[in-house]
Protein backbone atom coordinates (compact mmCIF):
# COMPACT_ATOMS: atom_id res chain seq x y z
CA UNK A 1 0.00 0.00 0.00
CA UNK A 2 1.27 3.78 -0.93
CA UNK A 3 1.74 5.94 2.31
CA UNK A 4 -1.27 8.09 1.34
CA UNK A 5 -3.51 4.85 0.90
CA UNK A 6 -2.34 4.17 5.00
CA UNK A 7 -3.64 7.54 6.65
CA UNK A 8 -7.19 8.46 5.69
CA UNK A 9 -7.55 11.34 7.61
CA UNK A 10 -6.59 13.37 10.99
CA UNK A 11 -9.18 12.68 13.75
CA UNK A 12 -9.74 15.86 15.40
CA UNK A 13 -11.97 16.30 18.61
CA UNK A 14 -11.29 17.87 21.68
CA UNK A 15 -9.15 14.68 23.27
CA UNK A 16 -6.88 14.54 20.46
CA UNK A 17 -6.09 18.03 20.57
CA UNK A 18 -5.22 17.72 24.03
CA UNK A 19 -3.01 14.84 23.18
CA UNK A 20 -1.09 17.63 20.60
CA UNK A 21 0.87 18.86 23.25
CA UNK A 22 2.22 15.69 24.64
CA UNK A 23 3.35 14.91 20.57
CA UNK A 24 0.49 12.50 19.96
CA UNK A 25 -1.65 12.68 16.88
CA UNK A 26 -4.98 10.48 16.20
CA UNK A 27 -5.10 9.74 12.35
CA UNK A 28 -8.08 7.34 10.80
CA UNK A 29 -6.16 4.89 9.07
CA UNK A 30 -6.86 1.59 6.26
CA UNK A 31 -8.29 -1.38 8.53
CA UNK A 32 -6.03 -3.45 6.51
CA UNK A 33 -2.70 -1.43 7.90
CA UNK A 34 -0.87 -2.66 10.97
CA UNK A 35 1.57 -0.65 12.94
CA UNK A 36 5.00 -0.66 11.01
CA UNK A 37 2.98 0.50 7.95
CA UNK A 38 1.34 3.11 9.74
CA UNK A 39 4.76 3.85 11.72
CA UNK A 40 6.64 4.43 8.10
CA UNK A 41 3.57 6.42 6.29
CA UNK A 42 3.39 9.13 8.72
CA UNK A 43 7.52 9.29 8.88
CA UNK A 44 7.16 9.49 4.69
CA UNK A 45 4.57 11.92 4.45
CA UNK A 46 5.44 14.10 7.43
CA UNK A 47 8.83 14.20 8.01
CA UNK A 48 8.77 13.47 11.63
CA UNK A 49 10.41 10.49 14.16
CA UNK A 50 7.95 7.65 15.53
CA UNK A 51 8.38 6.76 18.84
CA UNK A 52 5.28 4.26 19.57
CA UNK A 53 2.12 3.95 17.13
CA UNK A 54 -1.43 2.81 19.32
CA UNK A 55 -4.14 0.74 16.93
CA UNK A 56 -7.96 0.48 17.56
CA UNK A 57 -10.76 -0.85 15.68
CA UNK A 58 -14.10 -0.05 15.56
CA UNK A 59 -17.14 -2.11 14.55
CA UNK A 60 -20.13 -0.56 12.65
CA UNK A 61 -23.02 0.38 14.58
CA UNK A 62 -26.06 -1.25 13.56
CA UNK A 63 -28.34 1.98 12.19
CA UNK A 64 -32.11 1.41 11.06
CA UNK A 65 -34.09 3.86 8.47
CA UNK A 66 -37.60 2.93 8.69
CA UNK A 67 -37.84 -0.83 8.39
CA UNK A 68 -34.58 -1.18 6.73
CA UNK A 69 -31.49 -1.72 8.69
CA UNK A 70 -27.61 -2.38 8.40
CA UNK A 71 -24.40 -1.90 9.83
CA UNK A 72 -22.33 1.57 9.40
CA UNK A 73 -18.42 1.44 8.38
CA UNK A 74 -15.89 -0.49 10.35
CA UNK A 75 -13.02 1.47 10.85
CA UNK A 76 -9.35 1.82 12.40
CA UNK A 77 -7.66 4.52 14.51
CA UNK A 78 -4.04 5.22 15.42
CA UNK A 79 -2.70 7.19 18.09
CA UNK A 80 1.06 8.27 17.14
CA UNK A 81 3.21 9.06 19.59
CA UNK A 82 6.39 11.16 18.31
CA UNK A 83 10.32 11.24 19.49
CA UNK A 84 10.88 13.95 22.27
CA UNK A 85 13.17 15.80 19.40
CA UNK A 86 11.25 15.48 16.45
CA UNK A 87 9.20 18.09 15.00
CA UNK A 88 5.60 19.14 15.47
CA UNK A 89 2.97 17.91 12.74
CA UNK A 90 0.76 20.90 11.40
CA UNK A 91 -2.32 19.77 10.86
CA UNK A 92 -4.38 22.89 10.97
Amino acid sequence: MEARDILKRPVITERSSELMAEKKYTFEVDVRANKTEVKSAVEEIFGVKVEKVNIMNYKGKFKRVGKFGGYTNKRRKAIVKLTADSNEIEIF
